[in-house]
């Protein structure tokens, strides 16, 4: 697995360029600074595990980078909800940020399922 032109590698980038942005955001707009450290340390965790992947030692170590960026994943999204379930942020908000959460966790569960097979 390669960083240049891997798919995941590049969304979980991005996607963790959007969370930085975004707790920037929570913090200046709705002072909510806990639940914005939070986001943005699963967020961000995402992308650092599944760049750890791409040195892993061995395919057992592979597939347990990916496995805890697929947990970080699911922690990132129970944050995007409970912000959003105490009005915190907006549901456009939410849908943007969870919707691009999703796509990286069907990835991430992807690759685990191949690589598992093979």
């Amino acid at each position: 697995m390669r960083k240049e032109g891997n798919v995941v590698f590049e969304k979980s980038k991005a996607f963790a360029v959007r969370i930085i942005r975004f707790k920037q955001w929570l913090c200046a707009e709705t002072k909510e600074y806990s639940l914005a450290d939070q986001v943005l340390r699963s967020g961000t965790s995402i992308g650092a595990n599944i760049s750890e992947a791409v040195q892993a030692a061995s395919r057992k170590d592979f597939i347990n980078k990916l496995n805890i960026a697929l947990k970080e994943c699911s922690e990132t999204e129970f944050w995007l909800s409970i912000m959003y379930d105490a009005d915190i942020i907006s549901r456009e908000i939410y849908d943007s940020l969870h919707n691009d959460c999703i796509e990286l966790y069907k990835l991430l569960l992807s690759i685990i399922k191949t690589t598992r097979n093979n």
